[in-house]
């Protein structure tokens, strides 16, 4: 996973509502909802979980499958997965530098 990919999904993540959105999503017994089934688990306006899903679509994070007239969600799995990885990837290179300057600084 490259550092834009990363970046584009850690600004996916920095809204409480998105990171809801994804918690709801991953709860569903068949493994997607619709926009309205998100919508009644928030007290938000359909238009306004339209727009937070629309932003995890284009970050990769979820997918939209057409189900008659609705669409449905699904978390993408393998790109959480990824991201996970590059996430645990950058948090380890960053740790012995921490350690460094704390030993540095005592």
């Amino acid at each position: 996973m490259h550092d834009d990919d990363i970046a584009s999904s850690m600004r996916a993540l920095g809204h409480p509502v998105r990171l809801e959105i994804l918690r709801i999503l991953a709860t569903q017994q068949q493994g997607q909802c619709c926009c309205a089934d998100v919508t009644d688990s928030l007290t938000l306006a359909q238009s306004t979980v339209s727009q937070h899903i629309k932003v995890l679509l284009d970050a990769g994070l979820i997918e939209r499958k057409p189900h008659g007239t609705r669409n449905r969600y699904c978390l993408r799995h393998a790109r959480l997965a990824e991201l996970n990885s590059a996430f645990g990837g950058l948090l380890k290179g960053l740790a012995p530098i921490a350690a460094n300057k704390e030993t540095e600084q005592a």
